[in-house]
């Protein structure tokens, strides 16, 4: 049956176009988004993976970043501890060069003070954006490693522990300041003492708690003198005698030969021959908490009361905690590049399994596309034929 009311025909070439059409608009937008899957619209579980799955790629972006970031901070801090290992080297030689008795072993200390104060330059410029891992103000950093997502869709950051290893030369805190007053002995309250010429004044070492390590300084005029408490003189009976007696020799080995010393008991008596008037102050400063304290020890002149046989010993010991050191910023960080590198091929997998899911076949999409624009073609031929239908009823009624 004919009707001029009802074309079914045309409606059905209709929604054959519009679907078409729909179609066409589909494979245009994967063509031009080159997705499949380019909101929740498209498809709601498959946009929600991806989506989780590129926010971790994102947050990995920043994980690599710190681990550039820590790991060059443990590479600073790794070729300090080489550059210091090998200062230690140039002292070793200085101190083994003292072992011979013809020997100058003034300017060899002189040589030693040198190297030492390089070291600690070395230490406090071995730092990246603030952070100084060899000069004791940092115990540990942990250095963001990873970002984990467990089962439940929790995510918690994961981070590795590079641990600072203390290498500072300084000496430590004063622990004590001792002084006498001039020609009457004893423990005085003042810290400086005046000495006339010709005149004289007593220090008394007073029981400080020695330990080894201890510094004892002595400053008469503009010479300085030191003498370093090591674990034999603790462990003497009467420490304070054996401190004192290593202090005369130091003051006995200066240049100025109107300043002398002798020793009765626990008490150094200073005396100033000829000459002005000069000042002299005295204190113990406590062992240094630093890797490398030890060097301000090391004497090896030993006419200023110096032993470059125990320097010798000493520092083969801080040699030693200088490759430890070495050794140990070296392993964190071969472990940081390692880590850097895994998070490098997680966050390109990541991609890969995203570009899996939601990314559109290019091929099938062009393929798709020309049958589609067939198909349009045909559709609209056939409701045009569809729509010329209720004219051909007219001949009917010729």
């Amino acid at each position: 049956m004919s009707s001029i009311l009802t074309n079914q025909s045309a409606m059905v070439a209709l929604q054959t176009l519009q679907s078409i059409n729909k179609s066409l608009g589909s494979t245009m937008s994967e063509i031009s988004t080159g997705r499949t899957v380019a909101n929740a619209k498209d498809n709601a579980s498959i946009w929600a993976i991806s989506q989780t799955m590129q926010s971790d790629v994102d947050g990995f972006k920043g994980i690599s970043d710190a681990l550039a970031t820590g790991g060059a901070s443990v590479a600073v801090a790794r070729t300090a501890a080489e550059s210091i290992t090998d200062l230690l080297g140039d002292i070793k030689t200085k101190i083994v060069a003292a072992q011979d008795p013809s020997a100058d072993q003034a300017k060899l200390q002189t040589d030693i003070a040198e190297l030492r104060n390089q070291v600690g330059s070395v230490v406090n410029a071995a730092q990246f954006n603030g952070l100084n891992l060899v000069d004791g103000t940092n115990a540990s950093v942990n250095v963001l490693a990873s970002l984990d997502r467990d089962s439940s869709g929790a995510v918690t950051a994961s981070s590795i522990n590079v641990s600072g290893q203390n290498l500072s030369t300084g000496a430590g805190a004063i622990k004590a300041a001792l002084a006498g007053s001039d020609g009457a002995g004893g423990d005085g309250a003042t810290a400086a003492i005046f000495i006339d010429a010709a005149g004289s004044a007593d220090i008394v070492i007073v029981n400080a708690a020695l330990a080894a390590g201890d510094t004892f300084n002595v400053k008469i005029g503009s010479e300085y003198v030191s003498y370093v408490v090591t674990a034999e003189d603790v462990a003497a009976g009467t420490p304070e005698e054996v401190v004192a007696n290593g202090i005369r020799s130091a003051i006995n080995g200066m240049d100025n030969a109107n300043i002398t010393a002798d020793v009765a008991a626990d008490t150094i008596t200073v005396t100033n021959a000829a000459g002005d008037t000069v000042n002299m102050t005295t204190e113990i400063v406590s062992v240094g908490t630093g890797g490398l304290s030890g060097l301000a020890g090391i004497n090896v002149d030993d006419g200023g009361g110096g032993n470059s046989t125990q320097a010798l010993a000493d520092i083969e010991a801080l040699i030693q905690t200088s490759i430890d050191a070495a050794a140990a910023f070296g392993s964190s960080q071969a472990r940081i590049e390692t880590q850097s590198e895994f998070v490098s091929k997680l966050t390109d997998s990541l991609k890969v399994g995203i570009g899996a899911l939601v990314d559109a076949d290019m091929e099938a999409a062009s393929a798709r596309l020309q049958a589609l624009q067939v198909q349009q073609q045909l559709a609209t031929q056939s409701l045009s034929i569809a729509n010329q239908a209720p004219q051909n009823i007219l001949s009917l009624f010729r």
